[in-house]
């Protein structure tokens, strides 16, 4: 049963469900979360973002050292390290979540609902970010962005764990996991308005669990298979161009992991909707909404792979190996997604270097997670 390509696919779907599921039902979305952070002063949705990132962590960190994941083999923490890459593309990545409201995670969640704005954006990134890993826009991450890479190796590689490790002489890559995940949950927990919302607490305990479920479904799947297979967990940005390329063409492979967790998600987004009465057909109004979508979705697409990862693949996934890359991504992508909200909404993409937080008329006059 285990030589079967189809193992993969069918438990990506399934966990891939769950995730879905769960995020419809309580509107995670990190766009959304950073929107009404800047703008309504509400952090609870930011707080559910963190706890799947600190969850994962946890879950992930035990997980390795009880022997049944293979982290060190992941693609995150291949060399070398990205560096222009990191930041280029999540630059990108953040303007486009900005342009189009929401990232590839989240277009499949609304495309779950019957939003055929997601769509658009879902294949526009899908074609985008194959273009970036073996297209036209490839020559440009080859020529301008891979030579800047870093080599690691011989500091003991990606992890955070492992250089501190190496630094200290001791191993010491699980208590600080530990400790991290510990604090991070500390501040997750410390608002009573979080903890009193039921809805985003379980989804980010829940999908921190799938995050962790995935390393362990793959890394076991790969000690067993008899051909390569990609130790990964989550993320939407190559996975939705290779979901492309499985529904168009034979490409005479069998769908992996990340394609079936593609396809999961918008089930379990589409149960979630139709379970709530909340589907509806939703497109564009004009050509020039039409035009924002289209790209922002390039510009996700080809930053996600310039980048490795998009928010949930670098943001958790990565974060989960402690990879050195996550907040290095996360924090391009958050002041990204910052200036390309500086354009919408101010008309200045710099207009947080004045005044980060945005002024209280603007956060009356402009509401959260605006359709866009």
């Amino acid at each position: 049963m285990m030589d079967s390509g189809w193992v993969l696919a069918l438990s990506g779907c399934l966990v891939g469900a769950v995730i879905g599921y769960a995020a419809r039902r309580s509107h995670f979305c990190t766009m959304a979360a950073l929107e009404r952070h800047w703008y309504a002063g509400d952090d609870r949705p930011l707080r559910a973002w963190a706890l799947a990132a600190f969850t994962a962590l946890i879950a992930t960190q035990l997980l390795s050292a009880a022997g049944l994941v293979t982290i060190e083999k992941s693609f995150y923490l291949t060399e070398p390290l990205p560096l222009a890459g990191a930041i280029v593309g999540g630059l990108m990545f953040g303007v486009g979540m900005a342009l189009v409201g929401t990232c590839g995670f989240g277009a499949l969640v609304r495309l779950g609902g019957g939003n055929l704005r997601a769509l658009v954006v879902l294949t526009g990134l899908g074609l985008a970010a194959l273009a970036a890993q073996r297209g036209v826009t490839a020559h440009v991450r080859a020529a301008l962005l891979d030579p800047l890479s870093i080599d690691l190796t011989r500091f003991g590689g990606q992890s955070a764990g492992t250089l501190l490790s190496r630094v200290t002489g001791l191993d010491i890559a699980l208590p600080i996991a530990l400790l991290v995940g510990a604090a991070g949950l500390w501040w997750v927990f410390k608002s009573a308005s979080f903890r009193a919302d039921r809805k985003r607490l379980i989804a980010g305990i829940v999908i921190g669990l799938c995050i962790a479920a995935g390393w362990v479904i793959t890394s076991n799947y790969a000690a067993l298979a008899y051909h390569p297979v990609q130790i990964e967990a989550g993320s939407f940005v190559m996975p939705v161009g290779e979901t492309i390329l499985q529904i168009i063409t034979v490409t005479g492979e069998l769908p992996d992991y990340g394609v079936g967790l593609v396809v999961g998600v918008f089930l379990g987004a589409a149960v979630s909707a139709f379970r709530s009465d909340d589907m509806r057909w939703e497109a564009c109004d004009d050509a020039r909404e039409l035009s924002r979508h289209l790209l922002g979705a390039f510009m996700m697409g080809t930053g996600g792979v310039f980048a490795l990862g998009c928010t949930i693949g670098q943001g958790v996934s990565a974060f989960s190996v402690m990879a050195i890359s996550a907040p290095i991504v996360m924090i391009s992508i958050a002041a990204g997604a910052r200036m390309g909200l500086g354009m919408l909404v101010e008309g200045t993409p710099f207009s947080f270097i004045a005044d980060w937080r945005a002024p209280k008329t603007l956060a009356k006059a402009q509401p959260a997670a605006t359709k866009r």
